[in-house]
């Protein structure tokens, strides 16, 4: 995958930080610590969407948001991020299109993500 693409689907400044700081091995122990919760994160996002409940999926996606963001999963922190803001002005005509994005990429890049990892670890 080239670089620019890696790029905006991982927060290489933080993952290189994080490798100095405690190794490539450790971080993926919290990676795959984050690969077992991921599909309650996902499932709580899209149920409060689908209940049409605005408070839960905005506090839901901000936990998503820090979640990612700490794994260095740098394209579904960016939507969560997004998604969190329920009184943002484009959050009406957006919030569905940003959780289909994580819903459609957060197993994709988790995977680039631990293929990094072990790469370097």
């Amino acid at each position: 995958m080239a670089t620019a693409e890696i790029e905006s689907i991982l927060d290489l400044n933080t993952l290189e930080q994080y490798c100095s700081a405690i190794g490539a091995g450790t971080l993926l122990k919290s990676v795959v610590l984050f690969e077992q919760l991921m599909p309650e994160y996902v499932g709580n996002l899209v149920n409060a969407k689908e209940a049409q409940d605005k408070d839960t999926l905005c506090s839901e996606a901000h936990k998503f948001k820090g979640a990612a963001g700490s794994v260095g999963l740098k394209r579904i922190q960016q939507f969560a991020q997004l998604l969190q803001h329920g009184e943002d002005a484009e959050w009406a005509e957006g919030h569905e299109a940003w959780l289909q994005a994580i819903v459609d990429n957060a197993s994709l890049d988790l995977a680039e993500l631990k293929q990094y990892l072990e790469a370097k670890a």
